[in-house]
């Protein structure tokens, strides 16, 4: 049995029915990551730690279906006693003394990490390639861009290293790599999971999220770490459902949202087609179709590019060489060199760009031009989902407007790579969660992805509409030949 390739509710049923143990699945895991290390996809592997986790999970036995389960997490995760480095030469060496509370919640059920995965310097990016541990390759053709900035997690469930990893969703990084990599991504609804002992990007964007093979293993994951925890006030202390209750109920019925500017120009004509062919699947399975219409979509962009700074560079204040973060090589005669020397160093091209539009944007005399009226655009935003769910139940769309490239190719035009969030800034700019599934392959190899968005805190929705799909089609069972 391939046990590397098994989704986790697979590999429960194998450990439930002692077919083979949680340590030969680590194994398994540890293995696959070395066999495909050229992808790049860890930055700390924790293989002792694993190896010791799968056999207390052995001995305990499997009354959780996550236990003994292997899984990767993106190094933004403060996961206590480990690096938390954040893609970043600023925390190169930081151990994190305390848990998140998303991890916390996946060990408190038996999962067993094989390791902290690779990510965009400070999660920002769309490639995975500005990580101060060097790019992560895709899979599917170790030429192109994995996505960013959860690359690394995306990868390795696409490669087999594991069934499961975590990400972060600020502007697109969970679905926008899973939908490069083909395999499932979820962001949730902003406060579904806590953000605490999350390394913080832009506050009110922020998300966190599975990447996994299955629509099945997202809801298993979701279900282990969302709902309301005293140590983040944004998490609504609100019913947690069971999100696999409705996998497998037919849509009859269920009414799915074309939104006309996710298919309109920019959009590549070939994606345009493939994510249309789903449209006809859903049509079969007695899913109506309608379009409708978010035209504040254009602005976008536009919107998370001025407050998303702006939260960035205010959270990356706290980084100064003193308390923690880089301690600069260069000899310094006062505080202010000091501060400007570890921040120079420790700080890639990105994150000083971020920084500088975030400050000047929330600068005296320019917060109201442009922090303030993009605050007002983000609420536009939000009222288009609202009217939009009036009149249909969920939302279908491309993930990505552009196909994969390769790598370096764009690493020098900052806008084209901004403008890769394109379609995946909207929903995490209301807050929705959306779901990203493969469905189908362009004619360069890569895999292509679509999304599915729903309302607020209907997870289980976006799930069973997802599910659905992956129950006519194989799209997800697809690996690379790596």
């Amino acid at each position: 049995m391939d046990l590397n390739w098994l989704s986790i509710a697979e590999a429960n049923k194998g450990l439930k029915e002692k077919k083979f143990s949680a340590e030969e699945l680590t194994r398994s895991c540890l293995d696959q990551i070395k066999a495909t290390e050229k992808l790049n996809t860890v930055i700390t592997l924790t293989e002792d730690h694993a190896l010791k986790g799968a056999r207390a999970a052995d001995a305990a036995g499997f009354d959780h279906v996550l236990s003994g389960i292997p899984c990767g997490i993106k190094d933004i995760f403060n996961v206590k006693g480990f690096k938390a480095t954040n893609g970043s030469r600023m925390l190169e060496t930081y151990v994190s003394p305390y848990e998140s509370t998303a991890t916390g919640r996946l060990w408190r059920d038996g999962a067993v990490m094989l390791g902290k995965m690779n990510m965009d310097d400070c999660a920002c990016g769309t490639t995975n390639e500005s990580s101060y541990f060097g790019p992560v390759q895709n899979p599917w053709n170790a030429e192109y861009v994995p996505g960013g900035s959860s690359g690394g997690s995306a990868a390795a469930v696409a490669a087999g290293q594991m069934p499961f990893a975590l990400g972060t969703d600020t502007g697109g990084s969970i679905r926008l790599p899973s939908s490069l990599c083909g395999v499932v991504g979820l962001k949730v609804t902003y406060g579904r999971v806590s953000r605490y002992g999350v390394i913080a990007m832009a506050s009110s964007w922020d998300t966190i999220g599975p990447i996994t093979r299955t629509v099945e293993d997202a809801a298993i994951v979701l279900q282990s770490m969302a709902g309301h925890d005293r140590f983040d006030a944004t998490t609504p202390d609100i019913v947690v459902p069971d999100y696999s209750a409705n996998l497998g109920k037919d849509l009859a019925g269920l009414k799915i949202g074309i939104p006309k500017e996710y298919f309109g120009e920019g959009v590549d004509e070939e994606i345009r087609d493939i994510v249309m062919e789903a449209v006809k699947e859903y049509e079969k399975m007695g899913a109506v179709i309608k379009e409708v219409s978010l035209p504040m979509t254009k602005y976008g962009v536009a919107v998370y590019y001025v407050t998303m700074p702006a939260e960035f560079s205010t959270n990356m204040s706290r980084y100064d060489g003193v308390r923690f973060g880089h301690k600069p090589e260069a000899e310094t005669d006062n505080l202010l060199d000091y501060y400007k020397h570890s921040r120079g160093e420790g700080f890639g091209d990105e994150i000083k760009r971020r920084i500088m539009i975030g400050t000047f944007s929330l600068s005296a005399g320019y917060a109201d031009a442009y922090y303030k009226q993009a605050q007002r655009a983000r609420t536009l935003i939000c009222r288009d989902f609202d009217e939009a769910y009036k009149e249909v139940d969920v939302l279908l769309a491309p993930v990505a407007a552009t196909q994969t490239f390769k790598l370096g190719e764009k690493t020098n035009d900052p806008l084209a790579l901004y403008l890769a969030d394109a379609l995946t800034i909207p929903a995490c700019a209301a807050g929705l969660p959306s779901v990203s599934l493969p469905c189908g392959f362009a004619k360069n190899g890569m895999p292509v992805g679509m999304q599915i968005m729903g309302p607020q805190f209907r997870e289980d929705l976006i799930l069973q509409v997802a599910g659905a799909y992956e129950q006519v089609t194989d799209w997800h069972k697809q690996r690379p030949s790596i």
